[in-house]
């Protein structure tokens, strides 16, 4: 700061005191500061000495100080013309200056209030632009139409297809869902050998929910032999359970529907808890638990245990 108030240039361009001590605590004093300690191997007073000589303070400036206005006028408009391609920008606009600087001036430039704010006026701008959204026109037609024209089937191009002969044929049945002779459009419904149609209220209906109004006769039948079946595995379920003893609940976990095993611990008469401490040496307890298959020689045991009782 003391440097800069002696300073004629910089005291032109940052005339008050404020300024001038917050241009003097940017990076590249801090970093001329480390430089300096770190020459003198980190001896503090011999720095320090060495920042203030003779002739009067160090003053260190970055690019933001040593570009002029009208410097930062023309990198401004270049940098809107062409973007972040710094070196069209040095080539066009700004050729005196070296590469590194205008990067270093650029990563310096957005951090001011000024690139701030064409930020912002920039995003305005976009927000106030009218937007154009092309929707095109739909007009792909179904494939379950019946078209007709006065009962007949209508002609495409003059040439009569082989769906329209389809479709002929479907002229004069009725609607399989709610029965009606009568719609101003009919759709084709199911397999082609059927030849079953929709009306256009129940052709709604159906492509919302997936159903019929009134279901045929072939949905009444497979339903009534679907419940059978879906109720054999339960009652068969419930049978099992009651033969078994269990309590039929439904908790709503997986875990409920596992049948629970009954507890069970071993109860030894006196007799055996005797000949374990009795007969140790036949017996060896922990070879035998090593070997749970191989069975026990309990005719040794008795015999061992009537010589002492």
């Amino acid at each position: 700061t003391f440097a800069r108030a002696l300073d004629c240039s910089s005291s032109v361009r940052q005339p008050s005191l404020h300024m001038s001590a917050a241009a003097a605590s940017r990076d590249i004093t801090l970093f001329h500061a480390m430089d300096t300690l770190h020459k003198h191997n980190y001896d503090l007073s011999s720095a320090i000495s060495v920042l203030v000589p003779l002739g009067g303070p160090v003053l260190c400036r970055d690019e933001m100080e040593e570009w002029s206005a009208s410097e930062a006028s023309l990198f401004e408009e270049a940098l809107e013309k062409y973007g972040k391609d710094f070196n069209d920008i040095r080539q066009d606009f700004l050729p005196w200056k070296s590469l590194t600087s205008i990067i270093e001036y650029y990563y310096m430039w957005k951090t001011t209030d000024r690139y701030v704010q064409q930020k912002r006026l920039k995003a305005a701008e976009a927000e106030s632009k009218l937007k154009q959204v092309y929707i095109p026109t739909y007009n792909k037609p179904n494939p379950n139409q019946i078209s007709s024209n006065n009962g007949k089937p209508a002609a495409v191009n003059g040439a009569m297809g082989a769906s329209y002969q389809a479709q002929a044929s479907l002229i004069g049945r009725a609607c399989e869902s709610c029965y009606t002779p009568q719609s101003h459009q009919w759709y084709s419904w199911g397999p082609p050998n059927m030849q079953c149609r929709l009306c256009a209220s129940c052709w709604i209906y159906w492509k919302k929910y997936g159903g019929l109004k009134m279901p045929t006769q072939t949905d009444e039948d497979k339903l009534s032999s679907s419940q059978p079946t879906e109720e054999s595995p339960v009652r068969t379920h419930m049978s099992r359970q009651a033969m078994q003893g269990t309590p039929v609940r439904n908790t709503g976990s997986p875990k409920s529907a596992v049948k629970t095993r009954q507890a069970f611990f071993l109860h030894t008469t006196c007799w055996t808890k005797l000949a374990r401490q009795v007969c140790k040496n036949t017996l060896r307890l922990r070879q035998a638990a090593r070997r749970p298959f191989v069975p026990i020689n309990c005719a040794a045991i008795k015999a061992e245990c009537k010589m002492f009782f």
